[in-house]
């Protein structure tokens, strides 16, 4: 205990009541007597001294005061540890604490202990949670309503469980329908060699394709027939999913060595990310890895449809990369309980739904230990630990070693019983209508012996054999006999049975076995064919003969002796009277059985036996046996799931309780508190931590142990549908289509036309997006320009302006002056409402102050012969001959040091920085903005007293060049400051010319649901300018250098610049106005001076007005495609060298006629007063706009000659000449124009434009670009050939 003030006290501690002085369990006296220093405010209670009562203790302190005081202050602080002191006794082998308590030096980091004997001892030592009375549940839920927190959050998280589960659950359902092996309907019957195949599509966007995709398997043994990747019960090929299908061929391929994709680029998204392949032998169980990570597109990539990968070697899966990204990609998907929600894989048997429950249990159980340990008191003298700029205190970490062991143990559990729990196995046989639904046409799909009678023909045995000798051909890797037929000639069945014959002959003749003239003589058949006897047998063959090339016979012979009981079953159900002639038929049946008979004699007896008893025999049975023995053995049973359930049900309901009677203790600000810092910890977690975890887990796994995880690429389970349990009897008829495009390759012809018609799609989109995002950019801006600007200035400054300008004439004495400021300007400034000019609607902000600058004495040189007459002169203004002395009133010299004058007199001169003032122009000329000031005074009796004391001291005479006179009002009707300076200036002739300068500024931006308009526009336009910004770096990127070369990006470039200029100035504005106010405000009777504010809101409009012109003639580059503006541009590219000669022409004689007109008539004519004003006139001159009277009046003879040559020269020679020059060149252009690239995706843009709306277009007649074309390669020959390089299906 620690008290703020060294006073004594008595503490009470009492159970379950609060103590007084007779009812107590333990009581003490703070200081304790005869006790050390450190020792003397620590209270150490043992059991004994507090009763062994276990529950809720309260500490009651009361402090010793003397007689007469009624309350002191002073604060205590209490800090409260549990310890245990034990030592190890040898005799009952057991942990006692007889001769041992704890002493009072113990802290949260070290703990004292006192014994009365040395032996072994420890020290037991935990935080102590808060604590919270689970009697008082009715008492804390009754204030619910004063702290409904934690209780509500409970309560959301719930609700959101039941609703996640019920999405988890169609996800899951969902996700049953992906989990099956397709077998692929193009399956030969004949082919039962089977090879599963397991396509992953990649994550990248626009992965997934909607083309038809063809496989092809190469090996070393041949090549498989391009197969035909679909399923009609389920969509394929989907952006990061995986796809099993089934592959059959007539014999092994052996060991692979690439696989070869295409696809015909049909749908509407034919892209195709392929990620990797793995195919699977299951007669052997030998797997084959594709890294493929590519795509098959026309305008992605490579650009290439159609691809061979060679097959992964052991070096190529133990990649960093490969194994990096496998495994990222796995922890996130499977791994990560948080993510696996969303990217769950479809095979697991651990659900959506268990995994949200998990998800649910491990946040509700995370957010009782943390509401736990919330708010625990630390001890201040706890040493603090310190890891590099990491800080913790042993209390932190046993907090978290606690939190650990309440929380993971039990969750683990639930995650590792659903993770690892078995399927229940379902009993009785497959339905064999929902095996149909499997998409299962071949070979394992059966029809009636009626409609098998009907579909199969005695050319249907002709092809199935020609099928046989094919395959049979590639698999002895013997050459097949070129056999022609003209068209119209039938093939001979026993002539391609023969054919069969010849190519096990040939092989026979290579190796010695299989087919032997002995086992002819031994079986006592003869075989004729013509001219030709075969007599064959079969042996075991040549004792050299390697085990593996015995077993690829054995192989072989059993499909050969498949697929000729199948042709064997075909003949007996068509019979001789379905073949012309009945002979060929007996002869045929001869054959086959004759081949079949041999086969027989050389397969064992076992795989005889299983033909004959199961019919052909699967491959599927022993892998799936095997298969289903190894998941009998791991896992735990099917019914554990009932487990998990129960545990998650326990561990949220208890969670769930306790944490909202925690959150009811605390009350609602320290339960918001905890609320807040929950959840920012937990996304932190989730966002930020979890993901780096699982990067660098990945990262280690990759560079250290480099091992590949076979089951990222998927285990296929074959399902138990697919086991061959059909009649041994039954003949498949079903054959596949090899007249469809898909089964070819695409040519490059075909790859070239569509890659071409995508990329102008993608021109003709491109364009489409541009003209969309530039009307969404010009609405923005305009939005942005008029934002800044309001109509209503424009009649405040007319007003202001009006109400000035009365009594004000063309030519102004100094007596005029004065006269005007008495009446005029005191009577505006000073309307009927004090502190309001003219009729009261503005405000005036500040004093007005008068101004003027003068030009020194004597400034002037006078000519010899005047000086008598003329004693001084004086120059015109300028900032060289300006007067910035200091005088006494009437201008007189002082005698005293300028600087003892008063720097606010009128007789002084200020300078433009301490004036806050900058430069104007008038219309004579600049004048700076320093000068000899006097501030009106604030109301019309002071101002008037302040002009009648400048009257009487002459503060206008003649060396006065310019008077101004500044002040600004502000009018909150239309929310408008006015910055007002009216000028009168002379030109030392003595007479004063009145100018105004009005600027309106808008300092407070309105708060009505314009001015957020305005503001949403603002962000949009500078997403708009970041959006071009991107453009335009990447195309300084691509182009470099080249990139300046462009005009349009030229302008690109200085519509970015500006627009970042403008929001620079727009905030130097904002910052000079609240500058300016805060100086007002502090000042408010003194001038306060926006000239500084007003200049930056002229800047940013000017600013403003520029993007608008700039962006305004971006038009004509979005207007390009436009065949009209096209042949324009062109039609001035051609006559470019031609109008350059005559715009110089035009120009030397255009500034020939106005130095002309200005010297002549500039001295007496306003039109001809400059040199500029000389230009404007000749201008106007071309242009009709002419005052002729002014000019013939002055001089009839040389007015007419100017005006009558300038007519004649620039009129009716040079600019008819200059439209000559165009209307050829247009001319020209329209003969040789030649239609661009551009005008062509216009017409496709048009076209689709046309399409979207139903309309038709006037170029859809012919060849349509938008019509993807899908690749198409049938041929059809003249000749039916049979040979290794080319034989017909049908």
């Amino acid at each position: 205990m620690e008290p703020s003030e060294n006073i004594s006290f008595v503490i009470f501690l009492g159970f379950k009541d609060y103590p007084n002085n007779e009812n107590y369990i333990a009581k003490t006296q703070i200081p304790i007597e005869n006790a050390k220093e450190d020792e003397m405010y620590t209270w150490v209670l043992s059991p004994k001294d507090r009763g062994g009562e276990v529950g809720e203790h309260y500490l009651v302190i009361k402090p010793i005061v003397e007689p007469g005081v009624k309350s002191i202050n002073a604060t205590v602080t209490v800090i409260s540890l549990a310890a245990q002191c034990k030592y190890w006794n040898e005799t009952d082998t057991s942990w006692s604490e007889d001769g041992c308590r704890v002493g009072p030096l113990t802290t949260p980091l070290v703990t004292q202990c006192l014994c009365n004997h040395l032996t072994f001892f420890g020290s037991s030592f935990f935080v102590m949670p808060n604590l919270v009375d689970v009697s008082r549940t009715a008492e804390l839920f009754a204030t619910f309503t004063n702290n409904p927190v934690v209780v509500c959050f409970v309560g959301a998280i719930f609700a959101a469980y039941f609703l996640v589960v019920v999405w988890a659950r169609r996800k899951d359902i969902q996700d049953s329908a992906k989990v099956k092996i397709t077998v692929l309907e193009d399956n030969d019957p004949l082919a039962e060699y089977r090879y599963m195949l397991n396509i992953s599509t990649g994550h990248r966007h626009g992965a997934s394709t909607s083309s038809q995709v063809t496989i092809t398997l190469l090996g070393t043994e041949g090549e498989s027939d391009p197969h035909h990747l679909t399923d009609h019960e389920k969509p394929v090929f989907e952006r990061g999913g995986g796809d099993l299908f089934l592959l059959t061929t007539h014999f092994s391929l052996g060991d692979l060595q690439s696989i070869r994709l295409w696809h015909d680029n049909s749908g509407a998204h034919p892209a195709w990310y392929v990620n990797k392949v793995m195919v699977q032998d299951l007669e052997s169980g030998q797997k084959w890895h594709f890294l493929c990570n590519s795509w098959l597109a026309v305008d992605v990539g490579e650009c290439s449809l159609d691809k061979v990968f060679p097959v992964a070697t052991e070096m190529d899966l133990k990649q960093f990369s490969n194994l990096f990204f496998m495994k990222t990609a796995k922890d996130f998907r499977d791994g990560h309980i948080w993510f696996s929600v969303i990217s769950r894989p479809p095979c697991s048997t651990f659900t959506r739904v268990q995994r949200v429950s998990c998800c649910f249990s491990l946040l509700l159980c995370t957010m009782l230990t943390s509401i736990m340990f919330w708010g625990i008191p630390t001890d201040p003298s706890e040493q603090t630990m310190d890891l590099g700029h990491i800080e913790f205190t042993w209390q932190q970490v046993m907090i978290g070693i606690q939190s650990s062991i309440i929380m993971f143990p039990i969750n683990l559990l639930i995650v590792s019983i659903f993770r690892n729990t078995r399927p229940r196995e379902r009993g009785g046989k497959t339905d064999t209508s929902k095996q149909g639904k499997t998409g299962r046409v071949s070979p394992t799909q059966t029809s009636s012996p009626q409609k098998e009678l009907k579909d199969i023909t005695p050319d249907t045995v002709i092809k199935d054999i020609k099928r046989i000798a094919q395959s049979l051909s590639k698999a002895m890797k013997s050459p097949l006999p070129h056999l022609e037929l003209r068209p119209g000639q039938q093939t001979d069945i026993n002539t391609l049975l023969s054919l069969v014959e010849d190519i096990i002959r040939q092989q026979n003749r290579a190796d010695g076995d299989f087919y032997t003239e002995a086992s002819k003589r031994d079986r006592s058949m003869i075989l004729s064919l013509r001219a030709v006897n075969l007599q064959e047998n079969s042996l075991c063959g040549s004792p050299e003969k390697t085990s593996e090339e015995v077993q690829k016979k054995s192989n072989n012979s059993r499909y050969l002796y498949k697929q000729l009981r199948h042709v064997e079953k075909e003949l007996g159900l068509l019979g001789p009277s379905r073949f012309p002639k009945p002979d060929s038929y007996n002869r045929a049946m001869q054959q086959v059985q004759g081949m079949k008979g041999l086969l027989e004699y050389h397969l064992p007896s076992s795989d005889l036996e299983g033909e004959q008893l199961d019919g052909s025999h699967s491959p599927d049975e022993s892998i799936n046996g095997d298969s289903s023995k190894k998941r009998s053995k791991g896992g735990l049973p099917w019914w554990f799931v009932f487990v998990g359930w129960i545990l998650v049900i326990a561990t949220s309901g208890v969670s769930g309780y306790f944490t909202m009677m925690y959150g009811l203790t605390y009350g609602k600000d320290r339960s918001i508190s905890w609320l807040i810092s929950m959840l920012v910890s937990f996304f932190e977690s989730l966002f930020i931590t979890q993901p780096l975890k699982v990067l660098g887990f990945a990262a280690f796994f990759a560079l250290v142990l480099k091992k590949v995880d076979q089951e990222e690429y998927g285990e296929p389970q074959i399902d138990e549908s697919l086991r061959n349990t059909d009649d041994p009897d039954a003949v498949r008829a079903a054959r596949r289509d090899s007249t469809c495009s898909f089964y070819q390759p695409p040519p490059p012809t075909d790859i070239e036309k569509i890659r071409n018609n995508m990329i102008k799609e993608q021109k003709v989109f491109a364009l489409i997006r541009e003209i969309l995002a530039y009307l969404g950019f010009m609405w923005m801006l305009l939005l942005v320009a008029y934002g800044q600007r309001d109509p209503n200035a424009y009649f405040l400054t007319q007003h202001i302006r009006q109400s000035f300008s009365a009594g004000i004439s063309d030519s102004m004495s100094i007596q005029d002056v004065f006269d005007w400021a008495n009446t005029t300007l005191l009577s505006s400034l000073f309307g009927e409402y004090p502190g309001f000019i003219t009729d009261g609607n503005s405000k005036l902000v500040g004093n007005a102050r008068l101004r003027q600058v003068r030009v020194l004495p004597n400034s002037c040189h006078v000519a010899p012969s005047m000086q008598q007459s003329v004693r001084n002169c004086h120059a015109l203004y300028s900032w060289e001959m300006e007067d910035m002395g200091s005088y006494s009133p009437g201008w007189s010299r002082s005698e005293k040091d300028n600087t003892s004058l008063n720097l606010q007199s009128p007789w002084t001169y200020q300078s433009q920085r301490k004036l806050r003032a900058y430069p104007i122009w008038g219309s004579v000329m600049l004048y700076r903005g320093g000068g000899f000031v006097v501030d009106l005074g604030p109301d019309l009796q002071n101002s008037s007293r302040s002009l009648q004391y400048l009257y009487d001291n002459t503060w206008f005479d003649v060396y006065t060049q310019a008077v101004f006179v500044e002040f600004t009002v502000y009018n909150a009707n239309v929310n408008l400051f006015c910055i007002v300076t009216l000028m009168l200036e002379t030109t030392a002739l003595g007479a004063f010319q009145f100018r105004s300068e009005l600027q309106s500024v808008r300092l407070y931006q309105s708060t009505g649901g314009l001015h957020v308009f305005v503001m949403a526009s603002e962000a949009i336009y500078f997403l708009f300018i970041f959006y071009y910004m991107f453009i335009q770096g990447k195309l300084m990127k691509q182009h470099r250098w080249t990139y300046l070369k462009s005009k349009w990006n030229l302008l690109e470039l200085a519509i970015i610049i500006l627009s970042w200029s403008a929001l620079s100035v727009f905030i130097k504005r904002t910052l000079l106005g609240n500058r300016d106010m805060e100086y007002y405000q502090n000042n408010r009777d003194q001038y306060a001076s926006f000239h500084e504010t007003a200049k930056a809101d002229a800047v940013l409009g000017y600013l403003i007005a520029f993007l608008v012109l700039l962006a305004t003639v971006k038009l004509w580059h979005l207007l390009r495609l436009n065949p009209k503006l096209h042949m324009i541009t062109a039609t001035l590219q051609r006559a470019w060298t031609d109008i350059s000669g005559f715009l110089v022409v035009m120009t030397i004689m255009f500034m020939a006629y106005s130095i002309a007109s200005n010297l002549m008539y500039g001295w007496k004519l306003y039109s001809y007063r400059t040199l500029l004003d000389s230009a404007q006139t000749m201008v106007s001159l071309q242009l009709g706009i002419f005052n002729y009277e002014e000019v013939l009046d002055y001089n009839p003879v040389l007015g007419a000659f100017l005006i009558g040559s300038c007519i004649v020269f620039m009129t009716f020679v040079v600019l008819n000449l200059f439209i000559s020059v165009i209307l050829v060149a247009f001319t020209q252009e329209q003969i040789h124009h030649k239609p661009s690239e551009e005008e062509e995706i216009v017409d496709l843009m048009l076209m689709k434009l046309f399409s979207l709306f139903g309309l038709k277009s006037k170029k859809q007649g012919g060849d349509s670009l938008s019509e993807r074309p899908v690749v198409s390669s049938a041929s059809q020959n003249g000749l039916s050939t049979i040979s290794s390089g080319n034989m017909c299906d049908g």
